[in-house]
This record gives C-alpha cells, structure tokens and sequence, in this order.
C-alpha cells in the first residue's frame, strides 16, 4: 500500500483557545474552522501548521468523540493519517487482507461510500488497540482541502 504520513488528529475542549495556543507558542499558520457532521459525529476543526508538518486539532460536539473526550479529556491523540494517490486501491489491499474497511463511527464502510463530508474520500481501519485510529485518505483531494481551508477568501469569508 502506498502510504505518506500526513498528520494527527488531537482532542481539544475548546477549539479557539487551542488554536490561539499553538498560534501564539508555535507559530503556527492555523486555518478557517471546519465543520464535520455526519452519522451522530459532530465536530468543529481547525488545521494547524508549523513547518510543513500539521496536526488537527478537533473539538467533538456530539458522538463517539465526545464520549472520548468526556472520558479521558483533551490532548489525547487519537487519530494518524495518512494519504495515498489510489483510495480504491488501498481499500481493495485491506479488504484482501482480510480487513473491513470503516467510517468514522466504526461502522462497515462499502467501497461505493467513500466520500466524506470533507470532500475527500476516506477509509479508517478499524481500531485494534483501545481508542487508536488510524484513517487514510486520498492525497490529491487532501491537498485541496487544505489548500483551501488556508486560502485567504475562505478565512476571510
């Protein structure tokens, strides 16, 4: 399977003052907030950057990662993601490999139901150790939601 790190997906009880956070100690470049609401998940998100690496920061409002974050508080995290160039393809490797393929609330996820709320198509393995995750996504339209989620008329919009 051809796979590159992408990034983490850390959780925060307060979306704003994270951001402001690692803005102000980190420099970091942080983008517009995002939304993602689907099946029960609701969460707020905001990309932080410093460098070329980049972690998500991500505040649940309702689902299984507010139960997460109920439970064991902020900072945890939870999530490694990485992009691959063939989505299809990664997801025809796991299922060969004997593994079902999920969506974001652990639920069987079919190869026809990729796309997520994001824009991008996403596969998240199914977790084998306590809360960890691990999701990949299709490069190509990672970079673009990235690349828009920092663009200028989208913060300022």
């Amino acid at each position: 399977m051809d796979l590159k790190f992408s990034h983490v997906d850390v959780l925060v009880a307060d979306l704003d003052a994270a951001c402001s956070y690692y803005a102000q100690v980190l420099g970091a470049d942080i983008s517009r907030p995002l939304v993602w609401e689907r099946g029960g998940l609701h969460v707020h998100y905001a990309i932080a950057r410093v460098g070329q690496e980049r972690f998500m920061l991500v505040q649940p409002l309702a689902g299984n990662l507010k139960d997460l974050l109920d439970t064991h508080g902020e900072g945890m995290i939870y999530r490694h993601c990485y992009s691959t160039p063939d989505i299809e393809q990664a997801y025809d490797q796991l299922t060969a490999n004997g593994i079902q393929p999920e969506d974001e609330n652990g639920k069987p996820l079919a190869r026809e139901h990729l796309q997520s709320p994001a824009g991008a198509r996403i596969i998240w393995l199914p977790k084998r150790f306590g809360h960890f995750s691990i999701e990949i996504i299709e490069a190509q339209a990672l970079e673009a939601f990235i690349a828009d989620a920092f663009s200028p008329l989208a913060v300022a919009g």
